[in-house]
């Protein structure tokens, strides 16, 4: 499909530069198949879900992967994107025309990496010398990688280390927060809990290619980047039991969404799960295993725009758009959110 199909024109000062406060009381945009939109705001959520529905969650957790340093007299800047191993991760690199394999770059004061190697999209595969572990050299050396559209308009400080991950963050690994569920609070899910509605948990640890523009004229020319993920057999089989049993089983986030379709074989049974994932989802694709996304509003000609025009058609989701934009929602990673019911 032609990828200027899904663009918008966005007035920049709907794009949220902070979080709501309280998470819950974010706005939510309630879209039910062709039924008239609803405002309601994210603390609703219990009385608009029902008993046997089933939240999932992605539990990973933002690392600071964004970092400044030098090679010589160059500066250089880096954004990890996807772990390799214990020592090695790629990432984007800016100033890259001052980099060649085998260079060491030093971030920080005394945080050292080597160029290993170019990849043929750009970017680079980093070695980080020394004995401890990454995570510490990155919490020493790095900063919370906040998306362009926030970081160009203000710096990063010490409240993004809080308000850009998720209350569910327990596995290091993200490079960009699976923003709808910033939403949730304790009293929230408490209070889903006393009605019914359950939740899973999962992992997809997100990459910065997520931020990455299409650059291609058609989606058939773009590629995805890959992300690595994992459900767990125990957390497959209750899904499925859910879904047997009459729920529903909606994804809190694309990246939840797009973990659970890539688990999900053509037979609508979800398995266990654990490696990479580059699924992209577009209008045509047939939806397997989730009934419904709760999702902030992404950017135009996005991939994530893409996924949710696929579930719920193309020209529905450009009047979603174009209804919030006209009520004053905030969009992207800080912003409001939907409940998106096909």
């Amino acid at each position: 499909m032609r990828v200027d199909l899904f663009d918008f024109e966005l007035p920049p000062e709907l794009i949220a530069l902070r979080p709501a406060a309280p998470r819950d009381a974010a706005r939510l945009l309630v879209v039910q198949g062709a039924e008239a939109f609803a405002d309601r705001i994210v603390r609703d959520l219990p009385t608009l879900l029902n008993p046997g529905d089933v939240l999932v969650f992605n539990d990973t957790r933002v690392i600071p992967a964004q970092l400044e340093g030098r090679r010589g007299e160059a500066r250089i800047g880096a954004t990890l994107h996807k772990r390799i191993d214990l020592r090695r991760w790629q990432a984007f690199v800016r100033n890259a025309k001052r980099l060649r394999e085998g260079d060491t770059v030093v971030f920080g004061a005394d945080v050292a990496a080597v160029a290993e190697a170019r990849h043929p999209d750009g970017s680079w595969t980093l070695a980080f010398a020394g004995d401890e572990p990454v995570e510490v050299l990155l919490e020493r050396a790095g900063r919370m990688p906040l998306p362009p559209y926030i970081a160009g308009k203000r710096p990063t400080d010490q409240r993004d280390r809080s308000d850009y991950q998720t209350m569910f963050a327990a596995r290091d690994g993200a490079v960009a927060a699976p923003t709808a569920a910033l939403h949730f609070t304790p009293e929230l899910i408490a209070a889903l809990e006393a009605a019914g509605v359950a939740r899973e948990i999962l992992t997809l640890h997100v990459g910065a290619g997520t931020f990455l523009p299409v650059k291609a004229d058609d989606t058939d020319d773009h590629a995805m980047h890959a992300e690595w993920g994992r459900i767990d057999a125990p957390t497959a089989a209750r899904l499925n039991a859910a879904r047997e049993a009459g729920g529903r089983v909606i994804a809190v986030g694309t990246t939840s969404l797009r973990l659970l379709e890539s688990a999900t074989g053509q037979d609508g049974i979800i398995r266990d799960f654990a490696g990479d994932t580059s699924i992209f989802i577009t209008p045509g694709y047939r939806f397997r295993a989730v009934d419904g996304l709760m999702t902030n509003f992404h950017l135009p000609k996005s991939t994530l725009f893409m996924l949710v025009s696929a579930l719920m058609g193309r020209e529905r989701m450009q009047a979603v758009y174009a209804r919030a934009i006209e009520s004053g929602y905030r969009f992207y990673s800080y912003g409001d959110s939907s409940l998106l019911l096909p």
